[in-house]
């Protein structure tokens, strides 16, 4: 039974879906006006692996993350080399998918980009402003605070609070201080969209609760991002789409802590911010994704370089170890296959478990270091066996894999088997040898292999 904290109702729950077996997860993306930094990869890659376990758990999961690609700060940025908006945003976001790739991060089912969903975000103001949660003003359209009864369920703090703590925009149109914007009115030389209200562009809050409801429909199973994004952007997520919409937007709220930097809040006052594309360039990605892994998700983590070398050492024990086992079963004699009695099957357990309790991806990394360790003193012990040897390898790379930390050459060595494979079955089937097409589709599921038969070819993934 996998539990989730949901910062909605600040417990543990069991996890149900909707639907059963099928996973509807949405996580907020980059604003696309710079590389990401260390403490926004913290998400990306942290949901990257609920995805992979939910996976693994067998649930079928529709993964979305957006791209903000009109903004202030794109806007800015744009004006200071005197290029259009999107030139911007095009640049940054194929910048992010490079760096994403490169830390393991798969990409979503689908990323909306805010220019391609104009349309949909107009109409769920419309919607708003019909059903009298919204109001017009000069050009702008303020969501009123007011006519939802349950904002700050999500923050569970007091309206005056939530005044106090909030950087509220200034303005003479709004009603109530807490209002915020679902539409601004154009202003000269910047980027904007005809709208019944007048040319502007779309406020943040909105552009996720229209994308999100186009992909993955009125009610979210799994909503997640930064810790900083509970108020006011999620917030506000909630008044907008249970408004509009009239369900509940998400049930369960996962957010995770923040990144120090040696030990001091990550800030742009103090101007320490780390950009992934510059740690890229020193350290390797595995090791900076095992480092992002090694504490729990809620807690805050500090980077330190020194912390990066101790992540560097533990993810090389790993690795050693699943070397060493290799390099045995290619090494050994065919004779040598008899059963050892090994089963590895405590720990997989013991992994298991941890994950299911709010992915604890630091506990899961307790128990694959403990495998490790059997697995060397076995393979050390003077009495290995093939079996043994290959039980241990076979259920160490399967929990590797599903933190997303499978050395990039064993994916490559895995890619190319299974295409061998493949071939192999396309041939049998020309053939009309049903009956070796068969077992080599049952191999593949072996090896956490589906395929999929569709007009274009044989398309494969992991389970």
């Amino acid at each position: 039974m996998i539990r989730i904290y949901n910062t909605l109702t600040r417990e543990k729950e069991e996890f149900i879906p909707q639907e059963p077996g099928k996973v509807r997860m949405y996580v907020c993306g980059p604003t696309v006006y710079n590389y990401f930094h260390i403490g926004n990869a913290r998400p990306f890659l942290f949901f990257d692996v609920v995805r992979r376990y939910l996976e693994y758990r067998g649930f079928q999961v529709k993964y979305v993350q957006n791209f903000t690609d009109v903004d202030d700060k794109i806007i800015r940025v744009a004006n200071e080399e005197g290029v259009h908006p999107q030139v911007v945003a095009d640049r940054f976001v194929e910048a992010y998918f490079q760096d994403a790739e490169r830390l393991g991060i798969r990409r979503a089912d689908a990323h909306p980009r805010v220019t391609g969903h104009i349309r949909d975000i107009i109409a769920m103001i419309g919607r708003l402003i019909d059903k009298g949660y919204a109001y017009v003003a000069d050009g702008d359209v303020y969501y009123s605070t007011d006519k939802f009864p349950d904002y700050g369920k999500l923050s569970k703090q007091p309206i005056d609070d939530l005044l106090a703590g909030a950087r509220i925009e200034v303005s003479e149109k709004k009603r109530n201080p807490l209002d915020f914007t679902l539409w601004k009115a154009a202003k000269p030389g910047e980027v904007s969209w005809p709208s019944p209200w007048g040319e502007g562009r779309p406020g943040w809050h909105i552009e996720c609760s229209a994308m999100s409801k186009k992909y993955l429909g009125e009610t979210l199973d799994i909503h997640a991002g930064g810790h900083d994004l509970i108020f006011p952007h999620h917030e506000n997520e909630i008044a907008q789409s249970e408004a509009a919409n009239g369900k509940p937007f998400a049930r369960y709220w996962m957010h995770n802590g923040y990144i120090n930097i040696n030990n001091e809040k990550m800030s742009k006052s103090l101007g320490n911010f780390v950009l992934v594309h510059d740690l890229l360039e020193r350290y390797d990605a595995r090791v900076i994704r095992f480092f992002l892994l090694s504490a729990h998700y809620r807690n805050p983590i500090n980077f330190s370089a020194e912390l990066m070398e101790q992540a560097a050492v533990g993810l090389e024990r790993i690795d050693t170890a699943i070397a060493n086992l290799n390099h045995c079963l290619a090494s050994a004699e065919q004779g040598d296959a008899g059963s050892a009695g090994i089963d590895p099957a405590g720990l997989r357990a013991k992994f298991i478990k941890a994950m299911d309790d709010d992915f604890n991806t630091a506990d899961a990394i307790a128990t694959i270091f403990e495998l490790v360790r059997e697995a060397n003193s076995y393979l050390h012990g003077g009495q290995a066996k093939v079996a043994g040897v290959k039980a241990y390898r076979d259920a160490l790379v399967e929990l590797v894999d599903v933190l997303g930390l499978t050395p990039a050459a064993q994916q490559d060595q895995l890619a190319e088997e299974v295409e061998r494979l493949i071939q192999e079955r396309t041939q049998a089937r020309k053939d009309r040898d049903f009956k070796r097409a068969d077992e080599i589709r049952d191999q593949l599921a072996a090896m956490g292999i589906i395929l999929e038969d569709t007009p274009q070819g044989v398309r494969w993934k992991r389970k």
